[in-house]
């Protein structure tokens, strides 16, 4: 009888540990990101206002549209360390379109940006899908290619006096919701239905799944790792134009390491760097944690350098669980 019971208990143990090991397999971001907000409301009483929240969403907003684009490369295999200066590139792009009193237009300047980010993700999809290029060294190339065309383009100089309704973008308000926000809403909306609910999505977690049989079953792999860097690209305008209103001007050193926040959001959130595994919602929460802990450690007055070694640790340990869960 005594043994029954025994043997009872410790399966009933068991299976606690294993149902508690599934919720955080499959949850694990969202307890990790509770943690982090319980932690930074104890040390800090103005961390949980409305206005703090407002500001960290508003700041998550220009990572959160770049991470979306990354997620796309990530999980068909590949990677993306150009989208920082892509960004810049867009952003001062659409800027000179905008220079008061006599701007050309915004929506030429929009347009123009959307283009010139898009035409630079094709450049590297195709560099990549049909030269057979490293994914790395190309994008590590266009890192500097666009960063050069930045200062060329500048001339070294920021591109001020923009127009009302290009800073509007940054830090306007409609339905009392910061531009930004809703930016990142749109777009979040729009990719998450594309992955999950079109054959384009399906075929991007195909070809990051195996590229061979892939391209068995018959799918376009090179198309599609053609188009999921220029969906990088195009993203990385949308970011770079919001930056450029919430900057109030176009800087030639704007974006510089966003691309490590990018690739850490998308980490985070869960998406596998062997390609074919994860989700928008865990970018968009890796994105999340990276803007509350920036904001949490301002608040405490840590040093922005402390800052930089504690989200370099949080990619190696991001990195390592990827690694363990590939095992």
């Amino acid at each position: 009888m005594n043994e029954t019971i025994e043997t009872t208990s410790a399966g009933q143990r068991g299976g606690g540990l294993q149902l508690a090991g599934d919720i955080l397999r499959r949850h694990g971001i969202l307890v990790a990101f509770a943690v982090l907000v319980v932690v930074l409301a104890l040390s800090n009483p103005f961390f949980m206002t409305w206005n703090n929240w407002t500001n960290i969403i508003r700041q998550t907003a220009i990572n959160g549209i770049l991470a979306i684009g990354v997620t796309f490369v990530i999980l068909a295999r590949g990677i993306d360390l150009s989208v920082g200066s892509i960004a810049a590139l867009a952003g001062a792009v659409a800027a000179s379109f905008v220079v008061t009193p006599e701007p050309v237009g915004i929506g030429i300047g929009l347009v123009t940006g959307i283009a010139v980010g898009a035409a630079l993700g094709l450049f590297n999809g195709a560099c990549i899908a049909w030269l057979k290029l490293p994914a790395f060294v190309v994008t590590l190339g266009m890192l500097s290619i666009a960063r050069g065309l930045v200062y060329i383009f500048t001339d070294g100089r920021p591109i001020s006096n923009l127009s009302a309704d290009f800073l509007w973008l940054g830090s306007g308000y409609l339905v009392g919701i910061p531009v930004p926000i809703l930016v990142l809403a749109v777009v979040f909306a729009v990719c998450w239905f594309t992955l999950r609910h079109t054959i384009f999505g399906r075929h991007v977690y195909a070809v990051g799944g195996s590229p061979h049989a892939a391209r068995t079953g018959g799918i376009r792999v090179n198309r599609v790792i053609v188009m999921t860097y220029m969906v990088s690209g195009l993203l990385a305008a949308v970011a770079g134009m919001i930056l450029t209103a919430r900057t109030t001007a176009a800087l030639p050193q704007a974006g510089v390491a966003y691309e490590l926040d990018a690739i850490a959001a998308v980490v985070i959130g869960g998406t596998s760097l062997s390609g074919g595994r994860g989700t928008l919602v865990g970018t968009l929460i890796g994105a999340l944690i990276i803007g509350t802990i920036n904001n949490g450690l301002d608040l405490m007055g840590v040093s922005s350098y402390y800052q930089q070694v504690v989200k370099g640790l949080i990619i190696i340990a991001a990195v390592s669980l990827d690694v363990s869960r590939n095992r």
